[in-house]
């Protein structure tokens, strides 16, 4: 963390102590728009300096919004201007990067405590810009806001690549689940159960055999050479003679010109965005190598590459987390019980899941692998799990507690650079 990110931090810790009813600060509540945004101006204590403006997401704009609000700072004799913005897609972005880069205090105030609290303003849930632009004032000076992580340009790379890939992947799935519950259950529902032995198979004869009757046309040896290429292996040429065989009598509908084209859009689309997710892991890999982390990451038990790319994206600089508890909470790990009532003595608390899920299940994959494959864990897996493999569910609620302290570990060796050591294992969070 360099000497700017170390300060505002700082600040933001200090402000969220002492904004409460301190006449110090002026407030400015941002909604944010795609093509303008309205802000609010008040103070800390329930004071309204400026009831609406609206500014234009330009350059013009921007420069509207500092020279109203320090304006309104040296006309109350204010300390510092306070600008607080609600995450839109990512509208508010540039915004909240020019005030930044002017070295301005910029927080953000999450979307859920923004509908909670806009009922509070006037006690109706009406909705519109110069309430909600208020709404976010009332909030700043509430202290409930966020810290605006601003980190280095190398990390902002590398989360962006993280981000794509993670939409990469959602199309991947969709294009699959497409070919297989449309197509396939469409017009060859018996080569369904195929695609589970060999996916690489079974996408090659949807895109040139997806129609049956003609599949029962081709002699064996032409169906084959089709469909694989290389050496083939006794127990793929038994499947192949399978489908072959059940294609002659198949239930499927008729497959006409425009179900064709459509398997050779799937099926080719599916494949570029394979290739388009094997770039972005290598664009992802050699960006996390340059940072000195990534190799102490990598000498986690069950930490290859995408999971330590993925760690080291999610804390970005271990030091803005002050302890164990704020890292569990950036995955969701964090423990959350509902206690009212008559019950509350009994209540179980559970994992609020709040987090980032994809941090969470790839975490879960390395809790898996070191679970089963590095001696040191497995011996420390079996003694949690001892006296206690008869519960139901036992296993995986051990392994989230796993992924949890790895997690924690990897915090720890980011922050100390040094490699994992066995003995991490055994303190406590």
């Amino acid at each position: 963390m360099d000497e700017v990110d170390r300060t505002r931090l700082e600040q933001f810790r200090q402000l969220r102590r002492s904004i409460r009813g301190s006449e110090a600060y002026l407030i400015v509540g941002i909604d944010v728009g795609k093509e303008k945004h309205t802000a609010f101006l008040g103070t800390a204590n329930g004071k309204t300096v400026l009831k609406r403006l609206s500014f234009a997401n330009n350059q013009e704009g921007f420069k509207k919004l500092l020279d109203q609000a320090d304006g309104a700072k040296g006309k109350g004799g204010f300390q510092e201007i306070i600008y607080g913005l609600e995450p839109t897609a990512n509208y508010h972005k540039p915004l909240a990067d020019f005030l930044v880069q002017l070295g301005r205090q910029v927080f953000l105030v999450a979307a859920v405590a923004v509908k909670g609290n806009r009922k509070s303003l006037d006690g109706r849930w009406d909705k519109h810009d110069g309430k909600d632009a208020a709404n976010i004032a009332d909030l700043i000076s509430q202290g409930k806001f966020l810290y605006y992580e601003y980190p280095d340009f190398r990390l902002r790379e590398l989360r962006e690549l993280l981000a794509l890939k993670r939409r990469l992947k959602r199309q991947e799935h969709s294009l699959r689940v497409r070919i297989r519950n449309h197509l396939v259950a469409k017009y060859f529902p018996e080569l369904d159960g195929h695609f589970g032995h060999s996916e690489r198979e079974g996408l090659a004869i949807v895109r040139w055999c997806l129609d049956p009757s003609l599949l029962a046309d081709y002699t064996f040896e032409e169906f084959r050479n089709l469909v694989t290429t290389g050496r083939r292996s006794l127990s793929q040429s038994r499947r192949l003679l399978t489908i072959w065989e059940t294609a002659k009598d198949s239930i499927g509908c008729d497959v006409g010109a425009a179900a064709q084209f459509e398997a050779k859009v799937m099926v080719e689309g599916l494949g570029q965005v394979r290739e388009a997710i094997a770039e972005t892991d290598r664009q992802i890999q050699e960006r996390a190598s340059k940072f000195p982390e990534y190799e102490y990451l990598l000498s986690l038990p069950g930490f290859g590459p995408d999971v330590s790319s993925k760690v080291l994206g999610a804390i970005g600089d271990p030091f803005r987390f002050q302890n164990g508890r704020q890292v569990l909470k950036l995955a969701g790990w964090d423990l959350n019980a509902e206690r009212s009532g008559k019950n509350s003595d009994r209540a179980q608390p559970v994992i609020s899941k709040k987090g980032k899920a994809d941090l969470r299940y790839a975490l879960y994959q390395a809790a898996l692998v070191a679970s089963s494959r590095n001696y040191g864990i497995r011996l420390y897996f079996a003694k949690k799990l001892q006296g206690r493999q008869g519960e139901p569910g036992i296993l995986t609620k051990m392994r989230v507690k796993l992924a949890a302290k790895l997690l924690i570990i990897a915090w720890t060796l980011m922050k100390k650079k040094e490699p994992f050591n066995p003995d991490y294992l055994t303190q406590e969070e």
